[in-house]
């Protein structure tokens, strides 16, 4: 793989054929349309989460194991600059993947940061548990239809295998700084 990273629908198109898929086969497993796999791959719209996870499931690989850079032989970084943090958001929504470059890691944890009035749309599902503490600002956790307004000082822990979503119907921006097990989330 190159040193530069492949913009993220160009990296989908290349696993998709060193897998030896079609878009159409994609589409079909993934239950997206071909037009949409077709629209991301040439990068003219940035995939939501969800969208993407639904691809990343027939592919077999998380979302950081995406994101991640091809593995290097050199020891796990202990201290991780501001600009090494892996970008996995979209729509209004960053998150922040703090990753050192180890294979072994047990814990991941990410810096979240929701736009006013943006959400992480359909809900989010994958094994494991997350907790999480909002820095700033306000947002509202919904986890099997029932919601729960957090804000600046509160915290949250929940099972990541109910589907859930995040949504900051605010005026203002809200921060969030959350872990989740395992870290192929």
């Amino acid at each position: 793989m190159s040193e530069i990273p492949l913009a993220p629908g160009k990296r989908l198109s290349q696993i998709r054929q060193q897998l030896g898929l079609s878009q159409r086969r994609v589409a079909e497993l993934s239950g997206l349309t071909h037009s949409a796999i077709s629209t991301i791959e040439q990068d003219k719209v940035s995939p939501a989460i969800s969208t993407l996870q639904k691809l990343l499931k027939v592919y077999d690989l998380s979302l950081s194991e995406f994101f991640a850079e091809p593995e290097r032989p050199d020891e796990p970084k202990v201290v991780i600059e501001a600009e090494d943090l892996i970008e996995i958001g979209s729509q209004g929504v960053s998150m922040k993947l703090v990753h050192n470059g180890s294979p072994t890691r047990n814990l991941a944890m990410m810096l979240e940061t929701y736009q006013p009035g943006s959400t992480t749309g359909e809900k989010i599902k994958h094994q494991g548990e997350e907790i999480g503490t909002v820095l700033e600002g306000e947002i509202i956790l919904t986890i099997n239809g029932q919601s729960y307004p957090l804000s600046a000082g509160q915290s949250y822990a929940i099972n990541t295998g109910i589907p859930h979503s995040f949504s900051n119907t605010s005026a203002r921006e809200c921060r969030i700084i959350s872990a989740h097990t395992p870290t192929t989330f």
